[in-house]
């Protein structure tokens, strides 16, 4: 049994879970947050109780020294040599990576030219690499690419229509992302269906703050909603999703904002929050919803709407579905989102039930048994996801 721990790494965060492997027995979790700042709080689950802590955590390094000081104190493993690997999650690998990989000097490089296409997120996983190399350098490490699950899409799929040079020349296409979390429920999902995943045509909807749906055939994706940037696709907490590209400068023009100020309204100010006009919670939007909120009805709508399109967008281009997956926070846990995306699509052969559908957060069937496309609630589970790689990436 070896133990594994995977990192999710954020600018001013880090996020743990120490994984038995390869029972996948999760040993222990926890989050540290507001790190850089003299109040950073440190939380670990230890025999299923959670502890706390305020102290000043400066930087990732000091952040790693006092997790791995944690491990040891609370009896948790007796020493840091139990810990035979380290599963880095890394928002984007470009076209450099269709896979994980073990992290060296040269990968850390790669991923440190792509912080361009990730300014927000590939730094701060960087970052976190680097903390745990100087506290545990002889322990292998492997980056867990979000982009590498969607590069078996083909360049129909990827391609903008745009000049093909730009292309060429500076990267702009699809990648995609979400992709450790698509890759686990759609295993999944064949597990449950006692299938081989390469005979199966699924559409799986991550639906959380973050959005995104993508078509997966034998097991590999072939389109997703998201694009260049994690700005596409879906209506998201309070991002905007698709718009008509003129609408930035008509913005610009109306508002008298760069072009930079109309990328954060559009990121930060959008979405279901822009609709709503008071939250991006969709905890939120649904109750206001109930009591007549007019705003948050039809942001509840539009947020339904635009997955229900894509679903039939994606069934047709695999000529069929055997198989909707409904993950993350809303996908697990919203019934009224479910339904609302589920509607009218019994004309391909969505038979839902709506008593099933009350679930919250459970793994499970949520159709009619004569239903020919299945639909499921699947909790993803990309810690895990992480740590499987590490094993197969390190040969543990």
């Amino acid at each position: 049994m070896a133990k594994i721990i995977a990192i999710n790494a954020g600018s001013s965060s880090l996020k743990f879970q120490l994984f038995e492997m390869p029972s996948e027995e999760v040993i222990t979790k926890g989050l540290i947050e507001r790190i850089g700042l003299n109040d950073a709080v440190f939380n670990i689950s230890v025999n299923g109780e959670k502890i706390q802590e305020i102290t000043e955590i400066p930087d990732h390094d000091v952040a790693v020294k006092i997790l791995l000081g944690k491990l040891t104190e609370l009896g948790i493993i007796a020493s840091l040599d139990e810990i035979e690997g380290i599963g880095h999650r890394v928002v984007h690998g470009g076209e450099e990576f269709a896979d994980s990989s073990l992290i060296t000097d040269e990968v850390i490089a790669k991923i440190d030219t792509l912080s361009e296409l990730a300014p927000l997120h590939n730094p701060a996983n960087l970052t976190g690499i680097s903390a745990f190399q100087h506290v545990l350098p002889n322990v292998p490490a492997v980056a867990v690419f979000d982009t590498a699950f969607h590069q078996t899409m083909p360049e129909k799929s990827y391609l903008y229509s745009l000049p093909y040079e730009y292309y060429e020349q500076y990267g702009i296409r699809k990648y995609g992302f979400h992709g450790t979390s698509h890759k686990y429920v759609s295993q999944r999902a064949a597990e449950l269906l006692g299938r081989p995943i390469d005979q199966l045509r699924l559409i799986s909807c991550h639906l959380g703050n973050g959005a995104s749906i993508a078509a997966i055939e034998g097991g590999k994706s072939m389109d997703t909603s998201m694009g260049f940037t994690p700005l596409a696709g879906v209506t998201m907490g309070t991002r905007s999703g698709n718009i008509d590209p003129a609408l930035i400068p008509f913005i610009m023009e109306k508002t008298d904002q760069s072009a930079d100020e109309v990328l954060q309204v559009l990121n930060k100010k959008s979405g279901l929050l822009g609709i709503s006009g008071f939250s991006s919670d969709l905890r939120d939007i649904t109750e206001q919803a109930k009591e007549g909120n007019d705003r948050a009805e039809l942001a509840l709508q539009i947020f339904a709407d635009n997955i229900h399109k894509y679903i039939g967008s994606y069934a047709s281009g695999m000529n069929g579905v055997d198989a909707i997956i409904f993950t993350a926070g809303i996908g697990e846990n919203s019934e009224i989102v479910r339904a609302r995306v589920l509607q009218g699509l019994e004309f391909m052969g969505v038979y839902w039930d709506p008593t099933l559908n009350k679930i919250s957060g459970e793994e499970s069937f949520i159709n009619y048994p004569h239903s020919p496309v299945k639909v499921m609630v699947i909790p993803t589970n990309e810690e895990v996801m992480i740590a499987r790689d590490v094993c197969r990436m390190a040969g543990i």
